[in-house]
C-alpha cells in the first residue's frame, strides 16, 4: 500500500510538474513559418545561435549592464552580433514564442490546482502584495518553459513582474533542476532591492536555494506536486 502511494505521488506531481513547464514555448522561427532572408528578424540558424549565446551566461558577461536578460539586452546583443536592429514589438514577439511573458496565475496551475491556486490569489496574494508595499519591493512571478526546436533543447527561466516586466536566463536542462540561486539573486540586483518572488510549480521547494538575504522572499504558489509531496 505504501509503495502504491508513493508511486501515485510521484505520477500527479510528475505530471503537475510536465504541465507547469509545459513545451509552451518553441524557436520563433518555426512558430511562425519564418522565411530565410525575412526583413527585421533573425533566420531560423540565426536565432538558434542566439539561443546557445543565452546558455548559462548574463547580460554582464557581454558588458552589459544588466543582471538578467531583458527585452532591451537581448536587442543589444543582437545587434552586435548579427547586425541587425529587432525593435521593441519584434523583441516582444521572439519571448512570446519562446513561451515568456505575463501569465494569469490559473494559467500557472494544471488542472487539479486551479481551484487551490484561485483560492490563494483571494486569500494569500492580497498580503504578499500589502507586504512588498511596506518594503519597497517588486513582486516577480517565477516560472520555467522547456523551449522545443532547439538540439539540445532549453529551459528558459522567467520571472515577470506585476508590472509586466519579463526578465529571463536560459539553461540545459538536468534532470530535476533546482532553482538557481544565481537567478534569485539576479532578481535583487547588485543594488539589493527587496523583492517578494512567487514561485510556480515548477520547482518543489526542496529545490529552492536556501539562506537567502532577508531582502529576498519567496513565496509557493499552490501546486497538486508540493501537496502530495508534503
Amino acid at each position: 500500500m505504501g509503495v502504491a502511494l508513493r508511486d501515485a505521488r510521484r505520477s500527479v506531481t510528475s505530471w503537475c510538474r510536465r504541465h507547469t513547464i509545459g513545451g509552451d514555448g518553441t524557436v520563433a522561427a518555426v512558430r511562425r513559418g519564418h522565411r530565410q532572408g525575412e526583413p527585421g528578424t533573425l533566420s531560423r540558424d540565426q536565432e538558434l545561435e542566439l539561443i546557445d549565446m543565452l546558455r548559462g551566461v548574463h547580460p554582464d558577461d557581454f558588458g552589459l549592464d544588466e543582471e538578467l536578460w531583458t527585452r532591451q539586452s537581448l536587442a543589444t546583443l543582437v545587434q552586435r552580433r548579427f547586425d541587425l536592429p529587432l525593435d521593441h514589438g519584434t523583441v516582444g514577439a521572439y519571448l512570446r514564442a519562446w513561451g515568456l511573458g505575463p501569465r494569469e496565475p490559473r494559467e500557472r496551475a494544471c488542472g487539479l490546482c486551479v481551484g487551490a491556486v484561485e483560492r490563494w490569489v483571494r486569500l494569500e496574494y492580497p498580503s504578499i502584495t500589502r507586504a512588498a508595499q511596506d518594503h519597497l519591493a517588486e513582486v516577480y512571478w517565477i516560472g520555467r518553459v522547456r523551449l522545443r526546436g532547439t538540439m539540445p533543447a532549453a529551459d528558459v527561466l522567467s520571472a515577470v513582474s506585476s508590472r509586466g516586466r519579463v526578465r529571463f536566463m536560459i539553461t540545459t536542462p538536468s534532470v530535476d533542476p533546482p532553482l538557481p540561486r544565481d537567478f534569485v539573486l539576479r532578481l535583487s540586483g547588485a543594488e539589493e532591492h527587496p523583492v517578494h518572488l512567487i514561485v510556480d510549480g515548477s520547482w518543489p521547494r526542496n529545490e529552492w536555494p536556501r539562506r537567502l538575504p532577508r531582502r529576498i522572499a519567496l513565496h509557493p504558489l499552490p501546486s497538486c506536486g508540493r501537496a502530495l509531496a508534503a
